[in-house]
């Protein structure tokens, strides 16, 4: 029988706090304060975690990884700027309140090892190596994108970083990863393909299909869903059954474990773990990484179907804010390290804006190129 998730009694014990977008009343508009009491605990919980995790860390690491989240949170703020002007168009899906679900898987990766995802995927793109003026220019449809201002917001790609997407179609980059696996194990390359997604394509066949195959087969796979709790507008809670979807990979005897995706230490042990068993025995394992995303759906959304204390709740435990507190006090950093950490993402971001807007769009001769039907 497959492994199930060690830490499935920690979700649990955090029930007091839902984290299924239930609505609790105010007084005159203002926050629910028992409710943010409750957040507050649950962030001292998962710092003593956090500080036994970061003991085992070296320092280098542990400053790259504060670095990238800091940088995907700096960027995709300045991404809200810049769309509001007008510089970006079509659609935009942030990531702010998810950076520890893609710093803390991807950072325990090999490079040569590939991703897939979704349509939120810019800080992904750049963790895996696209360069902050690649993605930028890119979502600005100028010459200088990763694909040449062609792809837009929803589809960063590189073959040369191994990022493959970039899906805008809900659930279809599943298939096209466990393809990928499959790949990988076929020409033995030792690879471990990632393959990401958010909760609302669990409800798609495309993922019970492919997590047999990938099961049946034993390819090196870790599926990654990114639960932010709301498909679109819709809450979870009112879609699913089921709020558990690790457990939904026992259908299949897979490998699973729920994640706190606020906790970028706990995504990352979960994560070495999965991509251990990917690599060393070829099995495949299903990670469900629970988050909340501080934004909208993407920037035309206003987020009505949500509550201000619910977001105040979460707030609560920003997963950047519960890093920089827990490296503080295991005395990795300073507040000296950190305003320069600030400052060097800052750096990079305008530095990625410049370049996006000094390159030009695509000449009209690209139109057709690199098209397949």
């Amino acid at each position: 029988m497959a492994k199930t998730a060690t830490s499935r009694k920690a979700e649990t014990k955090t029930k007091a706090a839902p984290a299924d977008g239930s609505k609790t009343s105010t007084k005159n508009g203002n926050v629910d304060f028992a409710v943010v009491e409750l957040a507050k605990a649950e962030y001292q919980k998962r710092r003593k975690s956090q500080l036994e995790a970061i003991k085992k860390t070296d320092k280098k690491t542990l400053r790259a990884m504060l670095y990238e989240m800091v940088l995907g949170r700096r960027f995709e703020e300045k991404c809200a700027e810049v769309y509001r002007m007008g510089k970006i168009g079509g659609f935009c899906h942030l990531y702010i309140g998810q950076e520890a679900i893609a710093v803390g898987s991807m950072m325990a990766l090999e490079s040569t090892d590939t991703v897939i995802t979704a349509y939120r995927d810019h800080v992904q793109a750049m963790i895996k190596g696209i360069t902050p003026e690649a993605v930028m220019a890119e979502l600005y449809g100028k010459e200088g994108g990763c694909v040449k201002g062609k792809g837009g917001s929803m589809h960063m790609f590189s073959k040369e970083h191994g990022f493959y997407g970039g899906h805008g179609i809900v659930g279809g980059q599943i298939g096209v990863g466990t393809g990928m696996a499959y790949a990988a194990k076929y020409q033995k390359t030792g690879q471990v393909t990632l393959c990401f997604f958010g909760e609302a394509a669990v409800n798609q066949g495309i993922f019970h299909e492919s997590l047999n195959m990938a099961q049946l087969w034993k390819l090196p796979i870790v599926y990654i869903c990114e639960n932010n709790q709301y498909g679109m507008g819709t809450s979870q809670e009112r879609a699913m059954s089921t709020r558990n979807i690790a457990k939904k990979a026992e259908a299949f005897e897979m490998a699973n474990e729920f994640v706190d995706g606020m906790d970028v230490m706990a995504v990352r042990d979960a994560s070495i773990r999965a991509i251990e068993r990917a690599r060393k025995k070829s099995e495949p394992t299903l990670l469900e990484i629970r988050a909340y995303r501080f934004m909208g759906h993407s920037m035309s959304d206003p987020g009505n179907y949500r509550t201000r204390e619910e977001i105040a709740k979460y707030q609560e435990r920003d997963p950047i804010v519960l890093f920089k507190d827990s490296l503080k006090e295991s005395g990795v950093m300073t507040d000296k390290d950190f305003e320069k950490i600030e400052q060097e993402a800052m750096d990079a971001t305008e530095k990625a804006i410049k370049f996006a807007d000094e390159s030009p769009y695509p000449n009209e001769s690209e139109l057709l190129s690199d098209v397949y039907a």
